[in-house]
């Protein structure tokens, strides 16, 4: 099962991310080295812990941002169950994970990439996704290092094989996955989307209730709020739950240590702190319920 690396082509990327911490991404590297020779890149190995939501969330942020490649992404509280592997084409890139939702969020965003490859064949739109088999895991317990980092090495190590193209032309890629006869084209896997908040009308007017998807390492609470909720709005405060604060553009719009709700680089509205955590402050924590409305 394991290709032979090639010496004759320019080397294509493969991405590593968990929320495994240390040291256990090291072993997946070793695994990886032992099999292609193509780059390797840590994205993050500090997804939220056990949560394929939140970790989805970051990667579909992250990902986009990376030129052609395969991803091999595990945030996976079910290891050692009867759930899947899987590899999702995602216009020129792949996506390895376990099959509980975590890769389609920034799969769809990959295949979305306006900067990406859209000659995507006719019987593949969007995305394609495989069950991946074959490989017989050591351990009940560490699928990244026996399972997750081999297929992804392998699944680049045959796009560095088909041609240099193939990385970077989604019918090349198409035709290198289905080539794989330890990939299985599947129609049933566990898709995963952002939740979309809803709109309530309440007795003073609008509420948009949301959640906090993740909290930063910075302390700021992400909802799943578009920040064309308050981008839109006609007023400079908003009230979440039972707080009022500004809506401002950058923390230095409010005193050090005051509260304030802004739009983050990734879209969402944050409920943040100038220097200081806004989880700690209002009182979120993922999963939250957040209700934003005029004050």
């Amino acid at each position: 099962m394991t290709p032979t690396p090639s010496t004759t082509r320019s080397r294509p990327l493969l991405t590593l991310a968990s929320d495994f911490g240390a040291p256990y991404p090291a072993a997946m590297r070793g695994v990886v080295r032992r099999r292609t020779d193509a780059d390797l890149l840590d994205v993050t190995h500090e997804l939220p812990r056990g949560d394929p939501l939140g970790a989805g969330f970051w990667l579909r942020f992250v990902l986009p941002e990376f030129p052609p490649a395969v991803h091999c992404t595990v945030v996976d509280p079910g290891v050692g169950t009867d759930r899947n592997a899987v590899a999702v084409r995602a216009g020129a890139h792949v996506v390895v994970a376990p099959d509980n939702g975590l890769a389609i969020p920034p799969a769809r965003a990959l295949a979305a990439d306006p900067n990406g490859d859209v000659d995507t064949p006719p019987a593949s739109p969007g995305i394609d996704v495989y069950r991946i088999d074959g490989f017989d895991p050591a351990s009940a317990t560490f699928h990244g290092r026996d399972v997750f980092a081999p297929a992804a090495a392998d699944i680049v190590e045959a796009i560095a094989q088909s041609g240099e193209r193939a990385a970077d032309h989604t019918a090349e890629l198409y035709e290198t996955l289905e080539d794989l006869d330890w990939l299985t084209h599947v129609d049933d896997y566990v898709d995963l989307e952002i939740p979309v908040p809803t709109r309530h009308a309440v007795a003073d007017g609008l509420a948009v209730d949301g959640a906090v998807l993740v909290v930063d390492d910075f302390g700021n609470a992400i909802t799943n709020v578009p920040g064309s909720v308050v981008e839109d709005a006609d007023h400079d405060r908003i009230r979440v739950n039972d707080t009022v604060v500004p809506v401002v553009e950058t923390f230095a719009g409010v005193g050090r240590g005051e509260k304030l709700v802004t739009v983050g680089s990734h879209g969402y509205v944050e409920c943040d702190v100038n220097d200081g955590s806004g989880a700690a402050s209002f009182g979120l924590s993922p999963g939250d319920t957040v209700r934003l409305r005029e004050k």
